[in-house]
């Protein structure tokens, strides 16, 4: 395996904790989005001899800047490496993918798949490997506040790195600063992590290797600010920031600063504490690093308070909770979208208990009325004690089925409706032809990023609510929502020779709400939407067998999604085959060709408007 693949585990920890730097210096270097653009361009094309493709997919793992596709790319070579055999190439791709999902913060998943790797490594004397593997591990226990385990598994893997040393020299390095990282600044004992800095520092000095011999220092000077030196520490610390000042690394330069600010607040020269808080928050606004910018308003909001100036104190204390409380509001909006999916899917549950019921019922109505018709000879008052409790019977039968149907239509087509509560299943069905419209929210990320999760789902619910009433108008049906994206089309449940029509004319109507929003609004919450379209066959029915959702699936909703992405904010964009049965209707702008994914090169029109002659659906003939 490469040695730069494998430098050391990925680990975010706490405030200050310069550890996390070091740990993801050779990640920082790896993560090259124009290397990354530069492979996925080699991956998609295939422009690579076949005994390659295992290596691209390695190094996609592992310097792709996203997450999520870093662990795409994981998984796609742990499936292949598995096919040819390859143990080498599944260990890479077990450790690659514990650190995709370690950036995502699912540590749990990311430990599972590390231990994957340290059987398979174990089993196949894989000791080198093995050693990577412990260092990550270490990383992942460090983030959960297990320090018992951490310390287990640096030592583990500074065990089996020291045998391997002589060739692999650096990641030996990187776990000895690991451990007197976390000697340091978790167990509050900077003799000890002295003592292993000393080490690694002199193996990074005599490789020459600026980031470490740079993060070293920092750590060096951290552990003698724990001591009580701050004349050594500061020493350090900011010979550690010039280095990094060369190599471009700010976020570290920024916690340096901040922590130089505590020092000589700690030796009672405030002016140059303001100084050094003052140019932490500076640097972190430049290079938009969050986390820093809310510890250097906490840090300035602290220095104010010792002032007495309580209105500067204060405003900075805002602004220190306001970054510390955006890197929150994502995760708390999809808390609230997924609790209203899970109330909705629990809605399609009682549909079809109600329909389960409903049966049941008509059982019990049928034994009652046997039961009454076999005892009219015998004994009259019993028998209209026994119509009585029918016709309220009914009464619940009849009120509880209007209910089911009803929120069963408002889930699915009339005709599937039918079809499920008549045979307990759907099947699915083929359209040949299908007009597929997708929309989008242009920038929803940094809106998510700003809003408070309530105003971000009901901004979100607004724009969809309408949706809805323009696409039941002109005559097209709703298929789901995902995050922020919308999706319908025209032509089924039941076939329509204006769906192109029909779903250009909903799109424009969706353009002209969103503008007409943005005006009413004017608060900035508004958003911009840019709209797809694309027409051709799909497969539709029910998923699963329980908690129903119609869907639609085939290559004609992949290319319509593509429109989509290719877009911009207020345009319609379209394929050839949606141009060729509305070119005479509306005015088209040719946009050139793009690759589709198993449909080669494809054609785009932008949709300008419609033709003066064309204004009615009966004039069409599709």
């Amino acid at each position: 395996m490469n040695t730069d693949f494998y430098f050391t585990s990925v680990s975010k920890k706490v405030y200050f904790l310069l550890g996390f730097f070091f740990v993801l210096n050779a990640m920082m270097y790896g993560q090259n989005q124009k290397l990354a653009d530069s492979l996925e361009t080699v991956y998609s094309n295939k422009t690579y001899r076949p005994e390659n493709e295992l290596r691209i997919l390695e190094k996609l793992a592992y310097v792709h800047p996203d997450p999520n596709k870093a662990l795409e790319y994981s998984e796609i070579l742990l499936q292949k490496a598995q096919a040819v055999d390859s143990t080498e190439l599944v260990i890479s791709a077990y450790l690659q993918k514990g650190n995709a999902l370690t950036l995502k913060g699912d540590v749990s998943a990311a430990l599972g798949s590390y231990l994957n790797g340290v059987k398979l490594a174990s089993d196949e004397g894989q000791n080198r490997e093995l050693g990577l593997l412990y260092t990550a591990i270490a990383g992942v226990y460090s983030v959960m506040g297990n320090r018992e385990n951490t310390i287990f598994y640096y030592k583990n893997a500074i065990a089996i790195l020291e045998k391997e040393k002589d060739n692999d020299p650096l990641n030996y390095a990187s776990v000895l600063e690991n451990l007197g990282d976390e000697y340091n600044l978790n167990f509050a004992q900077p003799d000890s992590a002295l003592l292993f800095f000393k080490q690694s520092g002199a193996i990074f000095k005599e490789l020459g290797h600026k980031p470490g011999m740079a993060y070293n220092l920092g750590n060096i000077g951290l552990a003698y600010a724990q001591k009580g030196e701050n004349s050594i520490a500061e020493k350090n610390i900011v010979q550690a920031m010039e280095m990094l000042k060369e190599l471009g690394d700010y976020y570290p330069i920024c916690v340096y600063l901040t922590y130089m600010s505590d020092i000589y607040a700690d030796q009672g020269n405030l002016d140059a504490a303001f100084t050094y808080a003052q140019r932490s928050l500076e640097l972190g606004q430049q290079y938009g690093l969050k986390d820093q910018i809310s510890d250097a308003n906490l840090a300035l909001s602290e220095l104010y308070e010792r002032q007495g100036d309580n209105a500067a104190s204060l405003a900075y204390y805002k602004s220190h909770i306001a970054y510390k409380d955006s890197v929150r509001n994502i995760t708390l909006a999809q808390q609230m979208a997924d609790q209203r999916a899970d109330f909705e899917i629990s809605q399609k549950q009682i549909e079809v208990d109600l329909l389960n019921q409903q049966k049941e019922n008509q059982q019990i109505i049928a034994i009652a009325t046997t039961i009454a018709l076999f005892l009219i000879a015998l004994l009259a008052f019993g028998l209209y004690r026994r119509n009585r409790f029918i016709k309220r019977t009914n009464q619940i039968i009849r009120k509880e089925k209007d209910r089911s149907d009803t929120l069963l239509l408002n889930i699915l087509p009339e005709e599937t409706a039918i079809e499920l509560k008549e045979k307990g299943r759907v099947q699915a069905k083929k359209f040949e032809s299908v007009t597929v419209l997708f929309t989008d929210f242009k920038g929803f990320t940094s809106f998510a990023e700003n809003l408070p999760p309530e105003e971000l789902v009901k901004s979100v619910d607004f724009y969809f609510s309408r949706f809805d009433k323009i696409i039941e108008k002109h005559g097209l049906e709703k298929i789901k929502t995902v995050g922020d994206s919308y999706m319908c089309a025209g032509g089924l449940p039941f076939p329509d020779k204006n769906h192109a029509f029909n779903a250009v004319r909903a799109a424009f109507e969706i353009n002209e709400f969103v503008e007409q929003a943005k005006e009413r609004t004017g608060n900035g919450t508004s958003f911009e939407v840019r709209v797809g379209i694309n027409t051709g066959p799909v497969v539709a029915g029910v998923v699963g067998t329980k908690k129903f959702a119609y869907d639609i699936w085939g290559d004609t909703v992949n290319v319509a999604s593509r429109m989509e992405t290719m877009s911009k904010p207020g345009r319609i964009n379209i394929s050839e085959s949606t141009y060729d049965l509305i070119k005479n209707h509306f005015n088209c702008e040719p946009r050139g060709e793009i690759y589709v994914k198993n449909r080669g090169m494809m054609q785009m029109y932008f949709v300008n408007g419609t033709k003066a002659a064309s204004t009615s659906v009966t004039a069409m003939h599709l």
